[in-house]
């Protein structure tokens, strides 16, 4: 009876505070019950301490996808300009990202190495990257395929790489930028070859088959009057995400004193944004330019 009257006394004020512990109990006996042994099965994916956690994502057949949505070749600008923007707001939602870096249809995010971010589990940083970025991109198509509509949802698959040394991940991402200029030096050539000396797709294939670099050079300098150098950085070097703070200017109304109406002022503020380059990495340039990007305590 005592335990009844401190319920109705407690529920007659309002205070649902009786409620709430009697839910608490509940929720306590509950995971608690015969069934909690299934949590056993759950595979321990906690992260390497110190060191740098890379979640790199790929589009899921993403040539089909680029020919049913009509993708311009070699490079689509309006492409490339998405992936950007599902990587910058990837960057802008999650916590402790450093560094990211992308090329056609790939985006490395670079977790700090001593973040402690869901407790450093593997599979939390993989899911909300891969998803936050998937659902970005159809949340954003329209505003770079203003006249393509989207057919069918595009898919993402990732992975989870620890890098224990700042060369290791320095290699790491030259790696990628060496393999987008690789990519896009063949890609650039091979259309070329299509689109205008008119080879059929195997043709072009065989033509450049067991060339090197310079040969592929020559090729696009010598029959379609291109220099490979004066092609767009984001095409050969691909795009790097980092933090840098810039200002902004906004307008704000206030009202001065002895005035009588509010006044628009512009006013200065200093944000932290996330801002793409399109520069090499490769070198030392880079890295000495941006220390804060590898420093102990980032």
């Amino acid at each position: 009876m005592l335990v009844c009257r401190r319920a109705a006394s407690a529920i007659s004020a309002g205070s649902g505070r009786w409620a709430g512990c009697l839910r608490g109990r509940r929720r306590l006996s509950m995971a608690k019950s015969k069934f909690e042994y299934v949590r056993d099965f759950e595979a321990d994916d906690t992260c390497l301490p110190n060191c740098w956690i890379v979640v790199r994502l790929d589009g899921r057949n993403f040539h089909r996808f680029s020919e049913q949505h009509e993708f311009k070749k070699p490079n689509d600008d309006r492409a490339l300009h998405l992936m950007t923007k599902c990587a910058q707001t990837v960057m802008q939602e999650l916590e402790d990202i450093a560094i990211a870096y992308g090329q056609s249809d790939e985006y490395s995010f670079v977790f700090k190495k001593k973040s402690r971010w869901f407790k450093r589990r593997a599979s939390k940083f993989m899911t909300h990257v891969v998803s936050q970025f998937a659902s970005s991109y159809v949340f954003y198509w329209k505003d770079y395929f203003k006249d393509q509509q989207l057919m069918y949802p595009p898919g993402f698959d990732g992975r989870i790489v620890l890098y224990p040394s700042n060369q290791n991940l320095k290699d790491y991402l030259s790696w990628r930028q060496a393999d987008c200029h690789i990519n896009n030096l063949y890609n650039t050539v091979f259309w070329m070859l299509v689109q205008r000396s008119g080879l059929t797709p195997v043709q072009a294939q065989d033509r450049l088959q067991g060339t090197l670099a310079g040969d592929k050079n020559e090729i696009l300098f010598s029959e379609f009057n291109i220099n490979y150098n004066n092609e767009p950085l984001m095409y050969r070097k691909g795009t790097v995400l980092i933090w840098q703070k810039t200002n902004e200017v906004v307008t704000k109304k206030i009202k001065l004193p002895k005035e009588a109406e509010e006044k628009e002022v512009e006013v200065t503020r200093t944000r932290t944004k996330v801002v793409p380059l399109h520069c090499d990495i490769i070198g030392d340039q880079f890295w000495e330019e941006y220390p804060e990007i590898l420093a102990e305590d980032s």
